[in-house]
Formats: structure tokens, sequence, C-alpha cells
């Protein structure tokens, strides 16, 4: 495609007014680059680039189990004044991150907004728990749960109504994006089960979910407009993508969190072909509220809004924080919502059915959460910790009662131990140098491996201090850290062993390391490196940080067992990985709190890895396809563009379909211990089994449910292996299901099941993977619908994306 053309394309009109939306087609071979479907009505919807209109935004139906809580939200609504009504929709600065002002003559005490999503991050005494990219690597269903049922009770407990997590946008299409360690994986299945999982335990805790960032929030450069003098000067990057691809990758995930029934969902920041994502109403009113029949309600990113009645009609029920000028984060008092709410419903320019709806979809959930009945006031110290909104910013008082600075931490630390240990990835371990020994002598390099000077609430990028979360509003406020230096220091005292330390990366890199520890070399030597990512800004290297490279250089020139520990918001390409006497590599990702504990177990054994990589490690950066747009070379208002030219092929489906070598891929991890698969068998459901009923391409018309049509998401197909421990250790397994579709443009292999088995040594166990019809199935443009494609379909089940070992395959649409 042309500059010219693309320039044409992404200028953002809203074409039509169909009630779905509807992007060109992947697998089309036009060697312009750009083709499009053309409906029965003549009318191109949805051109690559162009956002459709979807009106009007659908009303709440309380369906999936939420119809008790819809019946009183609509008896409260129907008690509201028309500025009450205004009230309810808008945020206003208070105590927490986000507020929705008290009614007090209808005992509504009104809605505490916090971050989320490791942590709640405005508070005392409340716990660091591991990052998403840190669950991700764990393959742990349960361990999700868990993790969003600990996360739940502290929300809980210091009075936060709405945890604004867990995220999947950013999915992880760039290996750079600064906020991916916020999320989960780049593989929509793999952070589909980890959103459903984390908001179960979330709201099991009766606290509200918010998945986001919806939708395609892939990088952070330019993600809100630009200005001067007081005039949009550049709007805000356009994310530009294919029907396609938005569903089989950065939909699917989303669609495991509406199943999950989802109270929120965040709009994102940036503008989705050329329409804002919280005014875009092919992804709010089509793909949110109608395909997937989304029951709760659409919040705004912080300072996302940038309109009032078109974002309204556009889908948008909740503007946050509320109270912002048209740019730049300054209280007004007015915003886009508020009285302008009032004012657009009594010119006749806003349906007040439409503001109704508004008001039912926030407070079902409220009532579907019990959240009207015995739940803890905001605790008076937010208010102190609140740096976002602070009391001076407050437009009216709050009522903070009840004990202040309460401890919510319960046993949580204890779990995030477990947790932090179960996601360690060990990516090598030559000659058996994990676990230790009992060594007596130690050495210990890196600026990761102490205590932080600059504070535990640190949001910017420090050099000497472990790094366990990265920064933004995705951090948290640690009451305390263990550092690996601490608990090496810790467990080696039993062992009376001897451990030295040298922190300073500079001196490391620049000196012969035999000259500083005692003359007999040390039995090891452990580096710990880091890699910072944060908020409002992308990853400009895939190196470790602090001249990391050379720390390891440095140290294994001399060191014939040199262990190396990454605490990484994600993807290092690791140039030292072959290096002889590097011995063993533990990739910790961010683990939270309990760090030091958490990798101590490992090191010594008492917890063997399980980790698996939930991304892939190239052999270099320049492998990595789909990097961030970070800059461009022109000034027009519409000028940052990103066209999601990859299609489906980001990660390990990128480097399978290209056949690209890799470091480490997708899925792989080692264990101290071995397993085998053997014995694959497949089975058709019972109702499909035996010529009762055949399996249609298109999954039967029923009644849309939270998550889309409910034939989706059942089980055609189950798959089994064996999986035997045949080493002489306990351990988990992390069986994989891949699935081959043969649909042109599909990548070669897609992950389609796992499951973490735990096994003592020579014990096996038969495991099952579910095949539910979304899995064999791929976004068909023309019919708008998710086909079962004719003919073979691959089956793959091994220990990484390219360790695969079991082979079999199906035929759903046989007689």
């Amino acid at each position: 495609m042309s500059p010219t053309t693309r320039s044409v394309l992404a200028c953002g009109l809203l074409l039509g007014s169909a009630a779905r939306a509807q992007w060109n087609d992947p697998q089309s071979s036009s060697s312009s680059g750009f083709s499009y479907v053309q409906p029965l009505n003549t009318t191109i919807l949805g051109q690559y680039g162009h956002s459709p209109a979807v009106y009007p935004s659908p009303n709440a139906t309380g369906s999936g189990g939420w119809e008790a809580g819809l019946a009183k939200a609509k008896d409260f609504v129907s008690k509201l004044t028309l500025e009450e009504k205004a009230l309810m929709v808008t945020g206003y600065p208070g105590p927490c991150v986000g507020n929705i002002l008290a009614v007090p003559r209808l005992n509504f005490p009104g809605l505490c907004l916090q971050d989320g999503p490791l942590a709640i991050r405005v508070a005392d005494y409340a716990s660091v728990f591991p990052a998403g990219v840190s669950v991700a690597a764990s393959w742990d269903r349960d361990l999700m749960y868990k993790r969003g049922l600990a996360m739940g009770e502290e929300f809980r407990g210091k009075g936060a109504h709405i945890f604004l997590g867990p995220v999947s946008g950013p999915l992880g299409r760039s290996a750079y994006a600064g906020r991916n360690w916020e999320g989960f994986s780049p593989d929509p299945y793999l952070t589909g089960v980890a959103m459903e999982e984390t908001i179960n335990g979330m709201q099991k805790a009766g606290v509200q979910a918010t998945a986001k960032h919806f939708i395609v929030n892939e990088q952070e450069t330019q993600r809100n407009p630009s200005w001067k003098n007081g005039v949009i000067s550049q709007e805000a990057l356009s994310a530009n993508l294919d029907d396609r691809t938005m569903h089989e990758l950065y939909l699917w995930p989303f669609a495991n969190a509406v199943r999950a029934k989802t109270a929120a969902v965040m709009c994102a920041y940036q503008r989705i072909n050329g329409s804002y994502a919280c005014q875009n109403s092919a992804v709010l009113n089509g793909l949110l509220k109608t395909e997937l029949g989304f029951q709760g309600y659409v919040m705004s990113d912080w300072g996302a809004t940038h309109a009032g009645v078109a974002a309204i009609e556009a889908g948008l029920d909740m503007d946050m924080p509320g109270g912002l000028g048209p740019y730049g984060m300054t209280w007004t008092g007015n915003g886009f919502f508020g009285p302008n709410v009032t004012a657009a419903v009594n010119n006749g320019t806003l349906d007040q059915a439409r503001l109704d709806d508004m008001i039912v979809r926030i407070m079902t959930p409220y009532y579907a959460l019990g959240q009207d009945t015995s739940f803890p006031s905001v605790d008076p110290s937010t208010a102190d910790l609140n740096t976002f909104s602070p009391r001076s910013t407050w437009l009216t008082e709050f009522n903070l009662t009840g004990e202040s600075s309460r401890d919510v931490r319960g046993n949580h630390a204890a779990l995030i131990r477990e947790h932090g240990a179960a996601a360690m990835v060990l990516l090598k371990n030559e000659n058996g140098a994990l676990p230790l020994k009992a060594p007596k002598s130690i050495a210990v390099f890196g600026n990761d491996a102490g205590e932080i000077t600059d504070g535990f609430y640190n949001q910017k990028d420090y050099e000497y201090g472990t790094l366990s979360a990265g920064g933004g509003s995705g951090t948290g406020r640690f009451t305390y850290i263990v550092t690996p230096l601490e608990a090496i220091k810790a467990r080696a005292a039993k062992d009376n062993a001897l451990v030295q330390h040298w922190l300073n990366n500079t001196l490391i890199a620049t000196t012969d390391v035999t000259t500083l520890w005692i003359p007999k070399r040390p039995e090891v030597c452990l580096v710990f490196l880091k890699t910072w990512a944060e908020e409002a800004a992308d990853r400009t290297h895939l190196d470790v940080d602090w001249n990391g490279n050379d720390v390891v250089e440095s140290v294994a020139s001399a060191c014939n067992n040199t262990i190396v520990v990454t605490h990484s918001a994600g993807i290092n390409t690791l140039p030292w990985a072959d290096h002889p006497n590097v011995t063993a590599i533990v990739a910790a990702h961010y683990p939270g709190q309990e760090s030091g504990n958490s990798l101590v177990d490992v090191l010594y054994g008492d917890v063997n890895p399980s980790g698996r990589l939930p991304y892939t490690v190239a052999l270099e950066a320049s492998d990595y396809n789909a990097p961030p747009t970070t800059a461009i070379n022109t000034t027009g208002v519409e000028d940052w563009q990103s066209w999601f030219d990859e299609k489906l092929e980001i990660d390990y489906r990128y480097f399978d379909a290209h056949n690209i070598s890799v470091r480490y891929e997708f899925g792989f991890g080692l264990s101290y211990t071995t397993f085998a698969l053997s014995d694959i068998k497949t089975a058709k459901a019972d109702k499909y089994s035996k010529k009762k009923s055949t399996i249609s391409a298109a999954p039967p018309a029923q009644a849309v449910q939270p998550g889309g049509n409910p034939a989706l998401w059942e089980t055609l197909y189950t798959v089994t292996v064996t999986v035997r421990n045949t080493g002489k250790v306990d351990g988990a397994a992390v069986p994989q299901l891949y699935v081959t579709l043969p649909v042109p443009g599909t990548p070669p292999r897609q992950l389609r099941g796992f499951d973490k088995v735990y096994l003592k040594a020579g014990k096996s166990k038969t495991v099952s993977f579910p095949l539910m019809r979304r899995d064999l199935s791929y976004w068909d443009v023309v019919s708008q619908d998710w086909l079962i494609p004719s003919g073979d379909i691959g089956l793959s089940v091994g220990f990484s994306s390219r360790d695969l070992t079991q082979f079999a395959t199906i035929t759903p649409l046989s007689s």
C-alpha cells in the first residue's frame, strides 16, 4: 500500500451502520497489501485503517447470572435525580485513584477504584504480588486463581470496590512495549486463561475486576495526543489492523474476561483504525457489548475521554478520573461528563435511557457481588498516600471512617513466596550446576542483588537494589523486599559458608574480578541482572540494564561456575547464554516482595523449577518483528500510524511461520528431573460420537451470553496424553497442546491447551485437554463468524512450542 493510500485510509471516518465491525481479510493475496470484503449492500465497511459506526449502545440484560443484580440496579436508578445520574458516571478527585461520589439519601457510599494489577498501589500495609509476566511463566491455573483471590481480599480490606486489572492489553505484539510485564503473554490462549482465572479469584473475594486496556494498546509511545497552544497538534497513535487479527489475537483474551463476568472493561488511550478507543463504537458497542455480550460497564483510562455525548453513544459508560481539562492531567471540576451530561439530557442531545443504562451497568456488578452489604469503608490512610488526587484537589469532602492503616497482608507472604518460585524459569543448567550443593564459598555480583537504596516505592529506574516490579500505575508500594543477597546469606549460614558480594556493576565490568575475591576461587559465582520497564515509555533495547552483559562477561571470564539470574520485565536476548562458564540461567522476572526467598528455594532445590517461558527469546533483537512506532518524519495531525501488517504472526507464531532459529522457544523451561510423554488419544464429545450428531462448521445460533455465543465454549474433542516423571526428583511438568489449522494465513501452530502436572519420581498421570469449538475455529470475515475448517486439523503435544513428541489428527467436519 502506498503512503498516500494509507494516509487516506487512516483518516478515521466512520463508515456505514452495521451491527458489527468488519475489517479486511488477512488471507488476501492482494499485491497492494490492502483488500476488503464488500457486503451485499455494496457498502464498504471497516476497511483496514477505518472503524465502522455501530449504534446504538446495547442495554444490559443481566444475562449470565446477574439478573438479580440488574433488578436492584434498575430500582436504584429509578430513584436518582438527573443531577445524581450525571455524578454516577463521572469520576471526581478523592481518596482513591478513581472515585464515584456517594448518594447519601439512598445509602450509596460511592465507589473506590484502585490500581492494580499486582497490588493495591495507593495503600500501606499491603502485599506486592508477582507481576503478570511471572504469573504467565508459572503456567499454573490454580496459582492464577489464588493470586487473584488473595489480591481481592486485600483490595476489599482497604475498602476498594474496583480492582483496575487484570491486563491483556498490551498483549505483547512488540517485545519492546513498556507495559508487557503488567499483562501475561503474547499468546492469546495463555493470556485468556490467566485473565479468566484472575477475575474469578478477584470477584470471589467480592471485588470488581476491570479487564484492560481495551484494545490493541500495544505500545506506550504517542498513546495520547500531543497539544500545542491548547490545540491538538498530533492525534494519538492509531493501531490499524484487520478483522481476523482483531478476533483471533487481541479480542480472544477479552472474551475469556467477559465470560468470567468481569465487572468492568477499561478502554485504552490510543486510536483503533482511526477512532479513539474510548469513543470507538465498533469495538465498544459492536465487539464488546454485542458480540461478546458484555454486561458490565466501560470506563475510560485516566484521561482517555476525548468527547462527551459522542463517547457515550459509542459505548463509554464512565469517565475516569473525570474533572480533567481537554488536555493535560489538570483538575478543572468539569471534564467531558459531569454537568455536561445533565445539559445534554435537558437539551435533547442525549437520550436519558442511554444514561440510565450506563448507571445500570455500573450498579449491576455492585449488587451482584454483594458490595451493598457489609463492604468495608475506604481506609483513611489512602487519602494521605494518593498523590494523583491529593486533598487540595477535592471538590467535596469525603467521610472517611473506620480503622486507618489497616494491615491486609494476612498470610499472603507464604503464597507470594510459593508463587514466585513456581514462576521461575530455568533456561540453562550445565553439568548439574543447580541445585546448589551446600557450597562453602559463594560470590555474589550485580546491582540487582542487594537492598534498594532509593526506597521501596520508587517508580523510576534505580541503579542499586533488586528489582521486583516495574514502574507506573502497575507498580506496588512495598512494605518490605527480601533481596537475593539477604536470602542467600541466610541460607548459606546454615552451611557455615562464606558469602562475598560486589554490587557496583561499573566496578565489576571494568575490573579483573580475581583481584576482588579471597584468593581461592569461589565454588559458585551468582550474577544478578535487571531490566526496567514502565508505563508511558517503551523499552529502547532488549539487553539487560546497567552494563549487565559486561558484568557477565567479566565474571564468567574468571569463574567457571557462573550462574546468572535475571529480574526482568520480559524478553532479554542473553548474548552470553552460550558462554562455557555460564553454567546456569534463571529468568526470575518480577516475583514480588518475597523475591530472594523464592529464588533461594529454587537455587537450593527445595523447589524444583517448573516455570516456562510465556514468550520467545530470540538470538538477536533484530529477529523480532512488529516493533513499536517510536517516531515519524511528518507533522500531520493524523500521521501517527501503526500498521499491524504482521497480522497473526507475533512471537512464536512469527518465528515458526518463517522458520527462524531462536535461543529459547515459547513454553521452554528446564527442571531438576526429566519427563516423557506417550500414548496420545483423541475422542469426540459424547454428543458427537457414534454419529449421534454431526459437528457443523459454524456454531449453532444461540442467544449471546457473556463471552459470546455459548456454542463457542462447548467441548468438541478431548485429547489425552500420559506424562511420566522419568527422573529421580519430584517435580512439575507442563505439557502443552498446539493446534494446526488448514487455513491460509494461519500460523503453523497455536497453543490451545496446557496443564501443570505435579509428579513424584517415577510416577505417571494421564492429562486431558478439552478442545472447545473456539479452539478449532478461525474467524471468517465474510460470514462474520467462527468457522471450523474442512480437512484435517493437526494436534501436537510436547513440552514447548518446538519440543513436540506426540501427534494426532482430527477431522471434525467428516461425517
